[in-house]
């Protein structure tokens, strides 16, 4: 079974077909980018300098909270947070919309740790200078066997919330060195 069969892809809108406008009274939109991408793997509240857009023009686009995105530059996957819903995801990133034989969270663990998976998505990169996942790739990959539904939930559920924790310990950590240093920092000039 293919990517494809289970999963429908929805590539983002081209970023340089958006006319922006300096009218006020045009919508403004965020740029979904991958610093977002990773707040929403890893749970974090990082601070980002989000890109907007003010446009007239029809946008298409758009995250809900709960999607499943895939970064065609990072071939990372994540499932949209809350605090992204409405953002504008461009070409650079797809949306998969799982069919219900396929949970979300088990989604974006197989696309970001299984092997053969990742086996298929280097042997096709593309681009000489920066390179870059295609959605044709994406599209042909082929699955393992999938697991029951109930053991997907928990798989996917288990794997987000490992994501969360690891976050959080390298934060601790982080955040520890930086007192530390402080601290040391302190001492010495006295």
């Amino acid at each position: 079974m293919k990517l494809n069969d289970i999963v429908e892809i929805c590539g983002g809108q081209a970023q340089f077909r958006i006319t922006e406008t300096m009218d006020t009274n045009a919508p403004i939109y965020t740029f979904y980018s991958q610093a977002h991408l990773e707040q929403d793997l890893y749970l974090s509240n990082n601070p980002i300098s989000p890109k907007e857009v003010r446009t007239f023009d029809r946008i298409t686009s758009l995250l809900s909270a709960g999607d499943v995105v895939f970064s065609l530059i990072s071939g990372k996957a994540a499932q949209v947070g809350e605090w992204h819903h409405q953002l504008l995801y461009t070409q650079n990133y797809l949306k998969l919309i799982p069919q219900s034989q396929i949970d979300q969270g088990y989604l974006v663990y197989l696309l970001n740790e299984n092997q053969s998976i990742h086996k298929q998505l280097s042997c096709g990169l593309q681009g000489s200078q920066v390179l870059k996942y295609t959605t044709k790739q994406l599209k042909s990959l082929k699955l393992p066997k999938l697991p029951a539904l109930s053991k997907q939930r928990l798989i996917g559920n288990i794997y987000l919330k490992q994501q969360k924790l690891t976050y959080l310990k390298q934060r601790v950590a982080h955040l520890e060195r930086q007192l530390v240093l402080a601290q040391l920092q302190k001492a010495s000039v006295k």
